[in-house]
């Protein structure tokens, strides 16, 4: 009798960054909402979902109040996260790199050490088919609540794309 876990809980998790300016307004946001689809889906085990930023003015602090506020509105709890700049020594042990506008995207194919790490980062909007053409998600940080609300709602749209293309792969076991 064997005991154990089946081979695919044994797996690396598959490791997913969402990277923004600061980590306080944007990442912090991916990184809860999808970290949610991926417990009501059952596969914490399968999926490791973080987040940084492109800058290190942060680091440390929690997110946003308005970001902690729009979450907690939405029935989420961001009260938890610590804002933490992105390594490019990380590359190699992450599967995908989740960017929200085109400054991140060109910052950190710059860090990137090859090909292989450039490939992995991804804009956002960009696993929406009907939100790509808009390319950036706005930032809500010079703006008012509102804005952190309709952000995250774009970001729940967005990361349930790529939760829903990400999925099948996480649940169907390696051979």
């Amino acid at each position: 009798m064997s005991s154990g876990s089946p081979v695919s809980d044994e797996m690396p998790p598959f490791r997913i960054s969402f990277v923004c300016t600061g980590n306080i307004c944007r990442s912090p946001m991916a990184e809860v909402v999808l970290r949610e689809q991926v417990r009501r889906a059952g596969l914490e085990a399968r999926v490791s979902v973080e987040s940084a930023g492109t800058g290190d003015w942060h680091v440390g602090e929690q997110a946003d109040r308005r970001t902690i506020e729009a979450l907690a509105g939405r029935g989420y709890d961001g009260s938890l996260h610590r804002a933490r700049q992105f390594e490019s020594a990380s590359f190699p042990s992450l599967d995908l790199i989740v960017v929200f506008d085109r400054s991140q995207d060109r910052i950190l194919r710059n860090w990137a050490h090859n090909e292989t790490d450039a490939a992995k980062v991804r804009m956002l909007l960009g696993f929406d088919p009907e939100l790509a053409a808009l390319g950036d998600v706005p930032d809500p940080y010079y703006s008012g609540p509102e804005m952190f609300e309709s952000v995250l709602v774009t970001i729940e749209r967005a990361t349930a794309s790529l939760f829903r293309q990400l999925a099948p792969a996480l649940r169907s076991p390696t051979t």
